[in-house]
């Protein structure tokens, strides 16, 4: 068990892929070592590889007090992380002590917050219980604007890949937000699910059109968007049970149909995670879906359902009933890069790492299939011979 309250949040280190940081719901955080397991299977047992943490950081104090909402490395090295946590702060954190550097007090519940991968500026965007999106500048230490727009709590914020003053966020009031952080009037406008065709104006990017000042993107919540690695789609998910993807060059929604196996109802950020381009085919994007109890694998933009990977914390809990009911359900999703691996955090506090099924292990299944075909067949060799036995034994003429 990787936390006692259950997993948040999860990240991956972008520089080595080996670095792995979990938030809990008990509001500890740790930090694990993906090469170096405490114990692996040997020749002569079977199991999964186990992992201790290189370290963890309790509640206390300097550290969170309540639970943790959203964990990240800090975008240009892995020196650094941030938390943020339902005890209204933002925490930034000394990767090797494990001790928070800073804290910044945002006087409301914290349910997410971003970087910009790019961007020379180093604000960082949260989404809280208020219904604005704060912008925290490291450099100053402060909360130095607030974007101003939502009428609802924002759940989930996201920078563009490509445009260093670009962000987007969502909100429970259904509607997604395109902000250009540069100016005093920051809204760029909103996405509107029932827009086909999008603000093309002169530039294909909507400059000169009228821009879009109404609209929502889904019926119900928004708690999770993200941008895709080429900045030119985004992904929006909500309590509408629905996973919409947006062309950012006209506002447009693509209207790709992800069935109805999406289950979302979470107060509380819930992304999408996209596997990398490079391991995928072109226009053949791979999104997968923390949906409760089992992880969707999508085609992302057809909408086409892959995949449904389900594990043992979806098999129902005995007895369970009342407080016990949203147990094992799945709370985060993580890319380990330059490796075929899937990370999942759920609510019973475990850790759980998918890889692809490779011909090495059809070998090995094979040979225990071989051996197990051999011992049933001696079974049964000696069942055959003992019922001859007898059957001779009945007919001999004494």
């Amino acid at each position: 068990m990787a936390h006692f309250g259950g997993v948040n949040a999860l990240a991956i280190d972008k520089f080595d892929g080996r670095y792995l940081l979990s938030g809990g719901a008990d509001s500890t955080i740790a930090m694990w070592d993906l090469e170096t397991p405490a114990s692996a299977p040997t020749s002569a047992t079977s199991g999964p590889l186990t992992y201790r943490p290189l370290g963890t950081v309790a509640r206390g104090a300097d550290a969170h007090k309540f639970g943790i909402t959203d964990i990240s490395w800090y975008p240009f090295d892995s020196l650094a992380f941030l938390s943020s946590s339902f005890d209204a702060t933002l925490k930034l954190y000394d990767a090797l002590t494990l001790v928070p550097a800073t804290s910044f007090a945002l006087d409301s519940p914290v349910y997410s917050h971003s970087m910009s991968p790019i961007a020379q500026h180093i604000l960082v965007a949260c989404g809280t219980q208020h219904p604005s999106v704060r912008l925290v500048d490291l450099r100053s230490g402060v909360a130095v604007q607030a974007l101003v727009g939502h009428t609802g709590a924002v759940l989930s914020t996201a920078w563009s890949p490509t445009e260093e003053y670009m962000l987007a966020s969502g909100s429970s009031d259904g509607t997604v937000r395109l902000w250009d952080v540069r100016r005093s009037a920051a809204q760029l406008g909103v996405l509107d699910q029932e827009d086909a065709v999008g603000l093309r104006g002169y530039d294909g990017r909507g400059s000169g059109a009228r821009p879009a000042g109404r609209g929502r993107a889904h019926t119900g919540t928004v708690n999770g968007v993200v941008f895709t690695e080429d900045g030119r789609h985004l992904v929006s998910t909500g309590h509408d049970e629905r996973i919409r993807v947006w062309d950012m060059q006209t506002g447009a929604n693509t209207l790709a149909n992800f069935g109805p196996f999406v289950r979302n109802d979470a107060l509380a950020c819930l992304l999408p995670c996209l596997a990398p381009t490079n391991m995928t085919e072109y226009f053949k994007d791979i999104l997968f879906f923390p949906s409760e109890k089992e992880i969707l694998m999508y085609e992302m933009f057809e909408g086409k359902l892959l995949k449904r990977l389900r594990g043992v914390w979806g098999e129902p809990d005995a007895g369970s009933t009342g407080k016990n009911k949203g147990k094992r359900q799945l709370k985060d999703l993580a890319w380990r890069p330059f490796n075929m691996e899937l990370y999942s955090a759920h609510t019973d506090g475990s850790i759980h790492v998918w890889r692809p099924w490779t011909k090495e292990d059809d070998e090995v299944g094979l040979e225990d299939e071989d051996e197990e075909r051999t011992k049933k067949r001696a079974a049964l060799e000696e069942i055959y011979q003992d019922v001859t036995k007898r059957q001779r034994n009945m007919f001999t003429v004494q």
